[in-house]
């Protein structure tokens, strides 16, 4: 039998169901080419039950739709949807690059975004995440000062119908998708640079501090087990100190005095984060060890980590370019907006490009001026 024939035969209803499991046929296989799961989460994407499935739009599978068509159900998807915006704090290059960016993206899709500022104040950020809730936007945004605190509220907010896009630090709660850097990859990059500048047959002391952010971040805890890891694996290295400074400048700079008071012949210092880590660098230079005390770091804030490596403070940067993860992030969202997918069938990753700067060899595009509105550098 012909199968035309064939599904001439079935009756209507039959039809649908068919349709729809060929629709969830093509979402499962295009989402099993983005998906990236964390230890814990699940291995594939499954089709909704229930409520679920009812929520789930069955496309429209003839191909016959016209330019004009395709436009009206792009702008049907997205024009005046919310996505609401929770960072950990707003005037700092790196949020401000993130914000502008994504608030341009937004705009072009005929999208609105509305921003929530904590101001570092994880009571404040809790409160901004749970209300936003209560509000209902389209899709959330949220950067996680740690691994538990919002997790709950991550889940409340799918589970009320929420996209939720988690961007450099993530929760312990997975969610819809998490933009940002693959941070065990960044510090095992680290690490590595560490090992040849100071390891065995280096002719130094071997000797390394790390300067970590907040102790129970994301962004530390893996950064810190894939630069730990590297370093163990060459005898020559000896991590002589190991602390928190919790994103401060002023405590990287404070720590790295320290340690430099107790260890002249320090060989680098390795800081999770640049607008931090340049405390450390200021520490180095005021003890007249520029240049002989090496300074790592990772970042995206744009023209402030080109300045930072053009004066010498840094020695090598990890750059992971923020504009570009701004427009994932977007990018992301008009996806999940327009199929429709319920926000707890898929579990997504983009890990973002990561490129080394250092004096004389880095692309100017990388520096990014939120004060001049994305200019790079002269």
């Amino acid at each position: 039998m012909k199968i035309t024939e064939l599904n001439n035969s079935l009756s209507p209803r039959q039809r649908g169901e068919g349709a729809r499991t060929l629709a969830w046929a093509m979402v499962i296989g295009i989402t099993s080419l983005i998906t990236a799961c964390d230890p814990g989460t699940r291995n594939a994407v499954e089709p909704p039950t229930g409520a679920a499935a009812a929520a789930v739009k069955t496309p429209d599978l003839s191909g016959g739709d016209s330019s004009a068509m395709l436009r009206t159900r792009v702008d049907t998807a997205l024009k005046g949807k919310v996505i609401a915006w929770v960072p950990v704090a707003l005037g700092m290059p790196l949020t401000e690059i993130w914000t502008q960016v994504m608030r341009a993206e937004a705009e072009a899709r005929g999208m609105k975004l509305e921003v929530r500022d904590p101001n570092w104040n994880t009571t404040a950020g809790l409160q901004a995440v749970s209300s936003l809730i209560s509000e209902r936007p389209d899709v959330l945004v949220v950067h996680n000062p740690n691994v538990q605190l919002y997790a709950r509220e991550l889940a409340r907010a799918e589970a009320a119908g929420i996209v939720v896009i988690q961007v450099n630090m993530v929760s312990n709660h997975k969610t819809s998708a998490y933009v940002g850097a693959n941070w065990k990859t960044v510090g095992r990059l680290l690490g590595e640079e560490i090992v040849r500048a100071c390891g065995t047959g280096s002719g130094t002391s071997g000797k390394v501090a790390i300067v970590q952010g907040e102790a129970t971040s994301g962004t530390s805890i893996e950064q810190a087990q894939g630069a730990t890891e590297v370093l163990a694996t060459d005898k020559g290295i000896r991590i002589v100190s190991n602390q928190a400074a919790n994103w401060d400048a002023s405590k990287a700079h404070d720590i790295t005095a320290t340690v430099l008071q107790q260890h002249p012949d320090l060989c680098a210092t390795v800081g999770f984060w640049g607008v931090m880590q340049a405390g450390a660098a200021q520490a180095v230079k005021s003890a007249g060890l520029q240049g002989k005390v090496r300074v790592y770091s990772s970042g995206g804030d744009g023209k402030l980590d080109c300045d930072n490596v053009d004066s010498g403070l840094f020695t090598k940067f990890l750059t992971y370019d923020a504009p570009s993860q701004a427009k994932v992030i977007v990018q992301f969202a008009s996806f999940m907006l327009q199929t429709g997918l319920p926000p707890s069938s898929v579990r997504a990753a983009d890990y973002s490009r990561l490129q080394w700067m250092e004096k004389g060899k880095y692309d100017p595009g990388l520096c990014y001026d939120p004060a001049r509105r994305g200019a790079a550098r002269s």
